[in-house]
């Protein structure tokens, strides 16, 4: 076991995520024993294996006790060690809110469907599905066309795309981006989906709504009041403001 705990280790850290169906993987996902000493020296610095039933890899993360020092190390609090820029960042979040959370409802779906239609009381539980036949991807021009401008225009999307490419959170194939081996590990989905779904972003997009509203009252109260403004000095110009006086003043006939 010492060897094998040895080399999954040392894969975990140099290929940075492995496949559940690897056989070092699987062992440690299955056999207790194994499982316990793998986390006990990933503990050992500050890491922990990362996995859930719904990704198809495995991969270490920090232990959350770790993040300070990690994070707040330097002279401003990192919010990824990745070296991702904010709108980096911003479109990983989009990428996986776009990927990830339908994924994640199909999943379930086909979950409770399998056990509505079992009738056997022991029957074997069936392994969740996983894959393209679960998670379909974007389009790039679809998702450059309603976030590109907010995030920087076409070279700043362009290049943080290539960036979440190489580090393996999507996979880009003519023009269609896939879920990629780390989207579906890096992200806590009981952390982020409720801000997504009903948090920060609804709260985000009622606020837009409520200035786009106050906007049009304002807008609307001032075209008002610059066409009051109008006519009120209309006469003075030009007589009692009829809109033939001044023609027939000059001599003209309309």
């Amino acid at each position: 076991m010492e060897l094998e705990l040895k080399t999954l280790t040392a894969r975990l850290l140099a290929q940075r995520v492995l496949p559940r169906a690897d056989p070092l993987a699987r062992r440690a996902l299955l056999d207790e024993s194994f499982r316990s000493e793998l986390d006990r020296r990933l503990a050992d610095v500050g890491l922990r294996l990362v996995e859930n039933p719904y990704a198809e890899h495995v991969a270490v993360s920090l232990l959350p006790e770790m993040t300070e020092p990690v994070f707040g190390s330097g002279e401003a609090w990192l919010n990824n060690n990745l070296g991702l820029p904010r709108d980096g960042v911003a479109l990983l979040v989009i990428l996986w809110a776009l990927i990830v959370l339908p994924k994640r409802e199909r999943q379930i779906a086909r979950v409770e469907a399998g056990r509505e239609s079992q009738h056997d009381m022991f029957g074997a539980q069936k392994p969740l599905e996983t894959g393209e036949s679960v998670s379909t991807g974007v389009s790039e021009e679809a998702l450059y066309a309603d976030f590109g401008k907010a995030l920087g225009g076409r070279t700043r999307f362009n290049a943080n795309l290539g960036r979440l490419v190489n580090l393996g959170f999507v996979v880009r194939r003519n023009k269609w981006l896939d879920e990629g081996p780390m989207l579906d590990l890096m992200i806590d989905y009981a952390q982020l989906a409720p801000r997504i779904i009903d948090g920060a972003l609804a709260e985000v997009l009622r606020q837009r709504e409520g200035r786009a509203a106050l906007a049009d009252k304002t807008q609307e109260a001032a075209a008002t009041d610059a066409g009051t403004d109008t006519l009120a000095e209309a006469p003075a110009e030009n007589g009692d403001g009829s809109l033939f006086e001044s023609g027939f003043e000059a001599g003209e006939v309309r």
